[in-house]
């Protein structure tokens, strides 16, 4: 009797868990959740307090003294580190624009049925398999000073003197919409398929034409996936370090904040201020994606019409 009395009260109570959906179940989360913690969580609150201990002896120190926003301060007290948040956005925001605005007309003729879709697809995915350093390398043989682009520009007599594509700010935002313009459109396909074609059919049968329906029909529902796939965009675009160099300027015109935080790191090997860098960049990303979805949310509300 006194087992049982024991036994009932845990029954009922797994009961009522299970109903609140916590079961055995659960515990199928745990590895992703020690994934998440060890690869993210841990990760940036070690950064995050390391930021607030400037290294002995570092520029930071010197300058502003050992308080815990010494290398913060130094960061925008420098106008070379300070300028690399304008570059950077100078970079990543119209690289990010582009590949979402360029992916919606695309998209939207994709998502019907016609022969070699499978085709057409492939190839506008492809780009995203190359990464960013082999499509660097691409740039430099194509649109390099001794590439084929300039190579038939001056043999057809079009310009006197090559063309610099290069090394310069426009190397840095072909590369980044070229890896990114896949990622874009994918996302904007997933969110156009996921409209309900019916609604456009009824519009039509109404006498609208293909650019009202799209004005009010679909664009309406594809503006919160289109936020979205911009803040992801954006994300990947304002991390460019690789590009930067290889087809940018580095020292100059495309000194990116990656770039900052990578020579405190492994050139003046002050973590601390890589880690405040990187706090900052953070930051930057947080308030542009904020002022997006803030857009968005203002902009609709509701359900997108299926995967949207």
């Amino acid at each position: 009797m006194a087992s049982s009395a024991v036994v009932r009260p845990r029954i009922a109570l797994r009961h009522r868990l299970a109903e609140r959906g916590v079961d055995r179940t659960l515990l199928l989360l745990l590895p992703a959740v020690v994934f998440v913690v060890a690869l993210f969580i841990y990760p940036f609150v070690y950064g995050l307090q390391l930021s607030f201990q400037p290294q002995p002896g570092s520029e930071a120190v010197s300058r502003y003294g050992s308080g815990p926003f010494a290398d913060y301060r130094n960061f925008f007290g420098d106008a070379y580190l300070r300028d690399t948040i304008w570059t950077t956005l100078k970079i990543g925001l119209p690289a990010a624009l582009f590949n979402v605005l360029a992916s919606v007309p695309i998209a939207y003729r994709m998502r019907g049925r016609f022969r070699g879709k499978r085709t057409v697809t492939t190839i506008l995915v492809v780009p995203i398999t190359l990464g960013t350093v082999l499509t660097a390398e691409g740039l430099l043989a194509f649109m390099g000073p001794t590439g084929w682009l300039n190579r038939i520009l001056l043999d057809i007599g079009i310009v006197d003197h090559p063309v610099r594509l290069t090394h310069n700010y426009w190397g840095v935002v072909f590369s980044l919409v070229i890896t990114g313009f896949p990622f874009a459109f994918l996302l904007t396909l997933s969110y156009l398929t996921g409209i309900d074609p019916t609604l456009e059919r009824a519009a039509a049968t109404l006498g609208a034409g293909w650019w009202q329906r799209f004005r009010t029909i679909t664009l309406p529902l594809l503006a919160p996936g289109l936020a979205i796939t911009f803040c992801l965009s954006f994300v990947l675009a304002f991390s460019v370090f690789p590009s930067a160099i290889m087809v940018g300027e580095p020292a100059r015109q495309t000194r990116v904040i990656s770039i900052a935080a990578f020579h405190a790191a492994f050139e003046q090997y002050d973590y601390s201020m890589a880690s405040a860098i990187a706090m900052i960049m953070g930051a930057v990303e947080l308030i542009v994606i904020g002022l997006v979805l803030g857009w968005r949310a203002r902009l609709y509300r509701g359900a997108t019409g299926g995967k949207g």
